[in-house]
């Protein structure tokens, strides 16, 4: 039998039901996906659990390996200390009817460290914080340290909780997963009809994001976008419903040359999921000195060079 990776290692053949906790953003949360496959292969008896919040449930709620959704509706700070009140205490139930045997806490968010301890799991595992005091330390049975100055993926930061405890993932495991559903797959299926869109044969830009400084300018996304035309691809644009996203997309719009079907804000999250799904890997792969494409802005090729990726898989 070969030995644990730590001498501490957890007994998985006691463990029923596990809790994973990531209170992050939807990016985030979906880099999570792979510490649920991994947690449910090494052990296949119990029932493996999420708490995200809510906005970002769509992400895992189809996973293979997760039995239920735990959400924290973070509006209900704006609706006043009784309503957060009151969902505290359904979510603390919730917990606790659950009898966790096992919690894994993946980032430093403090909520964590109570909401653990109210879980009543005997083994609890999340990274070590700077200057943690005592209370975090108490929480927490086991604790990883995160890189600070080594560039490291999240998926591997995240799969670090799990070595912690003596789980070692496989390369299979590391695949992120997410499953659109049957409904999304549809109405997916009936925007390509009525756009005339081959599946696998049109390229997808998603332009936005909740933070805009990770965003190309407009000039330069328009004029790839037009590139990409003049080869054949037809062009599809999605985007968050968010106000503050409207200017990048109307700026891109104007300065395009190319006609583009605009389904911004008209997706929800399982829809965009299986739009990518449909679209594949329909652009043709080039790199980043093609002199026919816009320049890549030298912050985000330094940070390929760092992880070892291609461009388009970083994009």
């Amino acid at each position: 039998m070969i030995p644990p990776a730590v001498d501490d290692a957890i007994d998985l053949s006691r463990v029923r039901r596990a809790l994973v906790i990531k209170l992050r953003h939807h990016g985030d949360v979906l880099l999570a996906s792979p510490v649920f496959t991994a947690l449910k292969r090494a052990a296949p008896h119990a029932e493996v659990d999420a708490l995200v919040y809510l906005e970002t449930a769509p992400m895992l709620e189809r996973h293979p390996a997760i039995s239920v959704v735990h959400t924290i509706d973070r509006r209900h700070k704006d609706r006043g200390p009784l309503s957060q009140l009151m969902d505290d205490v359904r979510l603390w139930r919730a917990l606790r009817a659950r009898r966790y045997d096992l919690v894994v806490h993946l980032t430093e968010h403090p909520r964590g460290a109570w909401l653990s301890r109210i879980a009543g799991a005997r083994w609890r595992v999340a990274p070590e914080r700077a200057r943690a005091g005592w209370f975090w330390r108490r929480c927490f049975t086991h604790r990883y340290l995160l890189p600070t100055s080594t560039p490291r993926h999240t998926v591997e930061a995240d799969l670090d909780a799990l070595r912690r405890i003596g789980i070692w993932p496989e390369d299979a495991d590391r695949k992120l997963v997410h499953v659109p559903g049957p409904d999304a797959l549809q109405r997916i299926a009936e925007l390509l009809a009525a756009h005339k869109l081959e599946r696998g044969r049109f390229v997808l830009i998603h332009p936005g994001s909740r933070w805009l400084f990770k965003c190309w300018p407009a000039a330069p996304t328009a004029a790839l976008l037009d590139r990409l035309a003049a080869l054949g691809w037809p062009l599809v644009m999605t985007g968050a419903p968010d106000p503050a996203e409207a200017p990048l997309v109307s700026a891109i719009k104007s300065a395009l040359v190319s006609p583009i079907v605009d389904l911004t804000g008209q997706l929800t999250m399982s829809e965009l999921s299986a739009l990518m799904g449909a679209m594949a890997r329909a652009a043709p792969r080039r790199h980043f000195d093609d002199p026919c494409l816009p320049a890549m802005p030298q912050q985000r090729l330094r940070r390929q060079q760092q992880f070892r990726l291609p461009v388009d898989a970083a994009a």
